[in-house]
């Protein structure tokens, strides 16, 4: 299960799994256990806008920190995911 940071962000690790690169890129957040179930699912856009298809057991303080992380980080957690898949963006062909 690939993480983009070996760091956490507002307490969660952002990572994908391998089975999940068959979508457009996106990131889940989650604690400990890295699965999907109880995690916060954000897709990226082209310009690091997310949009937030599953907020699992995340408040909306969390959120806001993981989506301005995402914003600010975007082009290089593009490039890790890039290394798995060749789908784009959120809303790319």
């Amino acid at each position: 299960m690939p993480k983009y940071y070996e760091f956490k962000v507002a307490g969660y690790y952002l990572y994908f799994t391998s089975f999940c690169t068959i979508e457009c890129m996106h990131v889940h957040a989650s604690d400990r256990k890295l699965t999907e179930s109880g995690s916060a699912k954000f897709f990226v856009k082209k310009d690091g806008d997310t949009v937030l298809q599953k907020r699992g057991i995340l408040n909306d303080r969390e959120i806001a920190k993981i989506q301005a992380f995402i914003k600010d980080n975007y082009k290089e957690m593009y490039l890790k995911w890039s290394e798995y898949s060749e789908n784009k963006f959120y809303g790319e062909e």
